[in-house]
């Protein structure tokens, strides 16, 4: 049990080294031993857990994955509309890849074109997935128009997000990031959200951005 539990640390240390390597860098100009060296481990420890650096990558994209879904899953159960589940689902990313390198690393592989092995879905095509059903469950609840394309706004609503994070990233503070959120949920709620409902949505917009520390 102690060697397993060794062995799970390791590798956990080793996806760690990865993720904040190809965040900073990118995945082409990141090593197999400037990641060794990153983790403190060995080379041969590296192999023992992944057999080249398309492991890595696809590793780190499977913990983005269910990271991902598991948010959604956990807010889908809390009562919330569906439209406030993907408003708090949407800041919530945003804190957790804060909070550590991996999810940033994966929005990076994501961006760069890294292959993404089946059956993982590519980041984007599972985020508009989860944007559009819950974007349909809203006009069932009518909190948006029903006569919005839907998929659209949810093709829309993932391009923002990751040019928010792409561009932010480069021209700003982390810390920054909730604000420009914000700004995104405030144009697409004035455009598909009711007068009768808009109020409600706009303050919860306020407020997600304040709990996720924007500036």
């Amino acid at each position: 049990m102690a060697r397993q539990l060794r062995a799970e640390q390791t590798r956990a240390t080793i996806l760690g080294a990865a993720a904040d390597l190809f965040d900073r860098h990118g995945y082409e100009s990141t090593s197999l031993s400037e990641i060794v060296a990153h983790a403190g481990v060995t080379k041969g420890a590296l192999y023992f857990h992944f057999a080249a650096k398309e492991d890595l990558a696809n590793a780190i994209m499977e913990i983005q994955s269910r990271t991902s879904r598991r948010l959604a899953t956990d807010l889908d159960g809390r009562g919330y509309t569906a439209l406030e589940a993907l408003m708090r689902l949407t800041f919530g990313m945003a804190r957790l890849c804060e909070e550590g390198p991996v999810l940033r690393a994966g929005l990076r592989l994501a961006t760069g074109g890294v292959p993404v092995r089946p059956p993982l879905p590519h980041p984007f095509t599972e985020w508009r997935e989860i944007a559009s059903s819950r974007l349909l469950a809203a006009v069932g609840q009518s909190d948006v128009h029903p006569d919005i394309d839907i998929d659209s706004v949810a093709h829309t609503l993932v391009c923002s997000i990751v040019g928010t994070r792409v561009v932010g990233g480069t021209l700003e503070p982390a810390a920054r990031q909730p604000r420009r959120l914000a700004g995104m949920w405030y144009i697409l709620i004035r455009g598909m959200v009711p007068v009768t409902r808009r109020a409600r949505y706009l303050t919860l917009v306020a407020r997600l951005e304040r709990d996720t520390g924007g500036v």
